[in-house]
């Protein structure tokens, strides 16, 4: 299971609180005074931020989970994809405070893509003022998350009545409404379970809470419109709930024995979405969740309900979701096994890459800690040490049915948005820290490193993801050089030129002996409706028969033609003949490949991308093209104008200006979801709607990201320091002549 969710929601605090509870540790790290297991590199410590997933094996009750840490950033979502692409099922956070964010979204698709159905919602941080439970579930809803959040827990922000009256933020315990037991912390975050009493008259009596506290009468309709809820995509507990008496309080005497089995299937099946809440700071509702994620969530048993993958003998499947460096153990890959048993001291076949791998060590990975284990059964996730060729996405199968194995789905790495240039500081360090980034990028997939023009580059996916390159090569590899200024990845689309007179052929000499290679290429620009594959960052590659040619590293066989073709395409995509820029919207089919089979086939490769460069000259220089992204600006009324101003002198545009911090519209609400009164979450109630949050305002805008590099310390100055933004990538679109003949300046072309 992953922990995803916007920025700061509590995912790593929450990770602590899990070890607490299951007695891994002994007390809490703190992500304030660095000292989290799951935070463990020094730029994580430093920043208060994560950086990397980190993946640790956790023992709850009877299960194991494999629990993966996830970062929140936008910069760093390739270790989201490729955590999004192992897990079974997912706990998203919310910060209550803040309902549904940016990134929460970009984390929700990210699942979506990855056909990761089951998830519990865990609206965390209630004891901070402002939070609110009802909001939360509206943002929901009008974030078009889930059409059915069923609340299968209630917060008490106190069991003192006084404490609702004069709106004081907290939670002191919570109601389990599917086993309707209370449970009470006590100032250490300890629990106590109470079970309810099952019929009206003696709730309202009950001595669990005080005379007139404010939550008893909502906990009966709550459970009655949870049943309903659950019954609507449940014909057996329908029966069920049909047999009852006419009795009010009917529905409480059903057991959770009846209830869990359904709400499982529905999970299973993303009908609802189970939300839990708590306050992971303070420990409370820890347990619950973890008690629910072993219950709702699937097993890899559900995932793949085949009986033949699940025997030891089976053959073994595994995909690599992950490579780390580790200066003491060298290179750790990381695999969730989808099939048979991974041995340490055993052989296996990368079959991505056609190449045998010797498997030295198998790890049990405790974040920075590790067990040495002999084997990694069905399901398992773990680290291997000793592989020297396996990438982020390959698939690791047993030597024996190797040959006939088919690679599982591959990981996609996002298109990297800012490059910078590296300068080692003498000759001597060139060899170190090309060798630095070409580990590096082994690590983390979504840098990309290049030479153009005897210049080394990086591509990341944002100035943060840049910042971290720069200090992990320094840290982590001890290399000596220079960051050059930062810049934009632009990218070129193909030009409107004739390429029908184009020569497919391409001539050398090899070895005394003229050599004469014909490919037959057939391109033209992508239709606006085309949608581009992300394989190829932004073309369309197919072969003769109008399929997709994988990119050349993806081949299950390198020596064959078509490998070493794709393999040519992609080096003239990634550098235009005519600005150097990365080539996009291109759509290219390969109609006829005609060579001397006595050559061998890596000749292609160079063949292949001068044909295609002399296609690219020929249809001529296209348009231009740059990254934008969208912003979510929040600020005071007072600085709308100014920030709007802003906005509009470098190049954005404003889509929305609404007066924001109000609820949620209330047309995205689905009848059948319970909503709960707004005071439960004390704080957000009478009280603190004050005036101030009518005040502020959001602005939603688009703009190029050329122009929002410093925007932090831009909006900090328009607003008086109180501007709030977030950032999220928005992709490529074409620039006007003007601000092409612009870009070609800054990239001293013109």
């Amino acid at each position: 299971m992953a922990l995803v969710a916007h920025i700061d929601s509590g995912k790593t605090t929450l990770t602590e609180s899990i070890l607490l509870q299951s007695h891994y540790l002994s007390s809490a790290g703190s992500v304030d005074t660095g000292s989290t297991t799951t935070d463990f590199l020094p730029a994580e410590r430093e920043r208060g931020i994560t950086i990397q997933s980190a993946s640790i094996p956790v023992r709850w009750k009877d299960w194991t989970f494999n629990l993966i840490d996830t970062p929140g950033h936008a910069d760093f979502g390739m270790e989201v994809e490729s955590a999004s692409r192992v897990v079974d099922g997912a706990v998203v956070l919310i910060d209550s405070v803040e309902g549904v964010e940016a990134q929460t979204k970009g984390v929700w698709r990210q699942l979506d893509r990855y056909d990761v159905n089951s998830r519990i919602l865990f609206l965390n941080k209630l004891d901070r003022p402002g939070a609110s439970f009802r909001s939360s579930m509206l943002s929901v809803l009008a974030n078009r998350l889930h059409p059915r959040p069923m609340a299968i827990a209630l917060p008490i922000a106190s069991f003192d009545p006084q404490d609702y009256a004069r709106a004081e933020p907290g939670i002191q315990g919570l109601v389990d409404l599917i086993k309707w037991e209370v449970w009470k912390y006590d100032a250490e975050g300890k629990p106590s379970i109470h079970a309810l009493p099952r019929t009206k008259d003696e709730l309202e009596q009950s001595d669990l809470f005080p005379p007139s506290h404010p939550i008893v009468p909502h906990l009966l309709p709550a459970r009655v419109t949870m049943l309903d809820n659950l019954a609507q995509v449940s014909e057996e507990l329908f029966d069920v709930l049909l047999g009852l008496p006419e009795d009010p309080s009917a529905y409480l005497s059903v057991q959770s024995s009846q209830i869990l089995p359904h709400l499982r299937a529905a999970t299973l099946r993303n009908d609802v979405l189970p939300v839990l809440c708590g306050s992971a700071f303070k420990h409370v509702g820890t347990e619950l969740l973890m008690n629910y994620v072993g219950e709702l969530l699937p097993s890899p048993v559900d995932v793949d309900p085949n009986p033949k993958v699940m025997a030891p003998n089976a053959p073994l499947r595994a995909l690599a979701w992950k490579v780390g460096w580790d200066k003491r153990k060298g290179w750790m890959t990381f695999v969730r096994v989808y099939a048979g048993t991974l041995k340490s001291q055993s052989s296996v076949l990368n079959a991505s890459q056609s190449q045998r791998e010797k498997v030295s060590k198998l790890l049990l990975l405790y974040a920075a800690e590790a067990e040495e284990v002999d084997s990694l059964p069905f399901g398992s996730v773990g680290a291997v040490l000793g592989l020297k060729h396996t990438r982020t996405g390959d698939t690791l199968v047993s030597v024996a049915g190797g040959s006939n194995a088919s690679s599982l789905r591959d990981i996609i790495p996002p298109p990297p948005l800012m490059s910078v240039s590296v300068i080692p500081h003498s000759h001597a360090d060139l060899e170190p820290v090309e060798e630095a980034l070409k580990a590096l990028a082994r690590t983390d997939p979504s840098v990309r490193v290049e030479t153009l023009e005897g210049q080394l580059l990086v591509h990341g996916l944002g100035a943060l993801h840049l910042e971290i390159v720069e200090s992990r090569l320094r840290e982590e590899w001890k290399v000596n050089f220079e960051f050059g200024q930062r810049r934009v990845s632009f990218r070129e689309c193909l030009g409107s030129g004739d390429v029908s007179r184009v020569s497919n052929l391409w001539q050398t000499e090899i070895g005394g002996q003229h050599v004469q290679i014909k490919l037959d290429l057939s391109v033209t620009p992508l239709d606006e409706d085309e949608s581009p594959d992300p394989l190829w960052d932004g073309n369309v590659v197919l072969m003769a028969n109008g399929k997709p040619l994988p990119p050349g590293e993806l081949h299950a066989n390198p020596n064959d033609p078509l490998a070493q073709v794709a393999k040519g395409i992609s080096s003239a995509l990634s550098s235009s003949p005519n600005t150097t820029l990365a080539l996009s919207r291109a759509h290219i089919q390969v109609n006829g490949l005609d060579y001397p089979k006595e050559v061998h086939p890596s000749v292609l490769a160079g063949a292949s991308a001068a044909i295609l460069r002399k296609v690219i000259r020929a249809a001529g220089q296209g348009d231009l093209m740059e990254p934008y992204i969208k912003l979510k600006i929040s600020v005071d009324e007072g600085s709308v104008g100014r920030v709007v101003e802003d906005l509009g002198e470098h190049g954005g545009e404003v889509l929305d200006l609404n007066a924001a911090e109000e609820a949620e519209p209330e047309p995205f609400v689905e009848e059948s979801a319970y909503i709960p009164p707004q005071w439960l979450s004390p704080s957000t109630g009478k009280a603190a709607k004050g005036t101030s949050s009518r005040m502020k305002r959001t602005i939603l805008a688009i703009a190029p990201l050329s122009q929002m590099l410093d925007y932090s310390s831009r909006l900090r100055a328009l607003s008086g320091g109180h501007g709030l933004f977030h950032m999220e990538n928005d992709g490529f679109r074409r620039v006007s002549a003007l601000r092409a003949v612009d870009i070609l300046r800054e990239l001293g072309r013109m």
